[in-house]
């Protein structure tokens, strides 16, 4: 599977294609625009399932803002455009499909709901449907088919009854985009004291759930945490001799804390034996994003294709570094496409470059303040030189780097 995502108009990008593997990691100064590119996939995702608002964009982790701030605005523009385009060329088993929508929300008297300006989709370079402000659409044979023009017509996919082959084609794809998400996991959500305002299966977005998600793959009787042996999850969480899942005891927990029903317990090794249990409270909180990421990476509920922002938070540089290796693994083996922003050099060293399905980009703000986004090829000469990815990084060789 192949994934290109075109933008044009989206906040600070003016214009970029990026072509996606599995793992997609970018890489760049703060403000360079690299949360951008996971947002232009969630409003993408908003748009094939059928509708555009605060609460669609809310559900999968896209920042809310006006129609001034979703759409380009530099200052070598005489005026702001009228739509945003957002476009997804994606090769799957069932053929290549090519969808593109153009949105449109007044700027002045903006609506609660962004209007499908324009909107086409193509299956192995023929037109299947298509339709603008100007047009009732075209259907092409397709009669199933009905047109709203307060949804988006993909969204009656999911109705469609099994006549012949082409509805079930069309599921596929629309079932490829239709519950991506960014997870933006923080530490009070991750140890169960405050509420994930944006519950998912089988993750909350800011980390909801993670001892009904961590439950659900660990198998101790089998030695087993989802399809990663138990020992390997050991050396990732050093400090621990066991865990579980369970409720919280008081003699755990301090009786001024909330917390959920369940907890992950875990048994430190280092202490002694009827005071060695505890719960994410008191655990440390890169414990906490291991288990989160590797849980969104093996589990079966989790999106499709989904992204990660700063995904190196709360980890040790090393950590991170086997963590990256561990995900990268666990992502092609479950056949899942990610999207990764960081700013920890030492993830790039977890990254086998060498694998086309794993990509990394440099994101940067050129002279006129667009979004640029170049993927990094780093040749074998490069490599022989006998610098790390890291250290290239830092030495500016791979790009990406602010300029001070």
């Amino acid at each position: 599977m192949t994934i290109n995502l075109s933008i044009k108009h989206f906040k600070s990008v003016y214009k970029q294609s990026v072509e996606l593997g599995n793992v997609n990691v970018f890489i760049g100064a703060n403000g360079s625009g690299k949360s951008v590119l996971l947002e232009a996939l969630g409003v993408l995702s908003g748009a094939v399932s059928g509708r555009v608002d605060n609460e669609v964009l809310a559900h999968r982790g896209v920042r809310l803002g006006t129609p001034a701030l979703y759409k380009s605005s530099f200052q070598e523009m005489s005026r702001i455009p009228r739509s945003l385009e957002l476009g997804i060329n994606a090769n799957l088993k069932s053929g290549l499909w090519d969808y593109i929508v153009n949105l449109s929300n007044p700027i002045d008297n903006p609506k609660p709901s962004w209007d499908y300006f324009a909107e086409k989709l193509s299956y192995n370079e023929q037109k299947v449907f298509g339709r603008s402000q100007a047009s009732t659409g075209n259907l092409d044979g397709y009669p199933k088919f009905k047109v709203d023009r307060n949804k988006g017509w993909l969204s009656f996919l999911q109705g469609i009854e099994p006549t012949n082959s082409e509805p079930i084609k069309m599921q596929e794809f629309y079932e490829l985009l239709k519950d991506y998400a960014i997870y933006m996991p923080n530490t009070a959500t991750l140890r169960g004291i405050q509420t994930d305002s944006s519950q998912r299966v089988p993750l909350g977005l800011f980390g909801g759930s993670l001892a009904e998600s961590f439950e659900e793959l660990l198998n101790m009787e089998e030695e087993m945490f989802g399809s990663l042996d138990i020992d390997e999850l050991f050396e990732l969480i050093d400090w621990i001799d066991n865990i579980s899942v369970g409720k919280p005891t008081k003699d755990m927990l301090s009786p001024g804390i909330t917390t959920g029903q369940k907890v992950v317990r875990f048994t430190d090794r280092y202490m002694r034996e009827g005071r060695n249990e505890l719960t994410p409270y008191d655990a440390s909180e890169g414990s906490l994003y291991v288990l989160f990421v590797l849980i969104l990476a093996m589990h079966e509920k989790t999106p499709s294709i989904f992204s990660i922002d700063n995904f190196d938070q709360a980890m040790n540089p090393r950590l991170a570094r086997k963590v990256t290796e561990v995900f990268s693994n666990k992502i092609l083996e479950h056949n899942k496409t990610v999207l990764l922003t960081t700013h920890n050099p030492l993830v790039l060293d977890g990254l086998n470059i060498r694998d086309e399905r794993i990509r990394l980009f440099a994101v940067e703000r050129n002279q006129k303040g667009h979004t640029v986004v170049n993927r990094i090829k780093v040749t074998e000469k490069l490599l022989d030189e006998g610098y790390s990815l890291s250290r290239l990084w830092l030495m500016g060789r791979l790009g990406g780097v602010p300029n001070i």
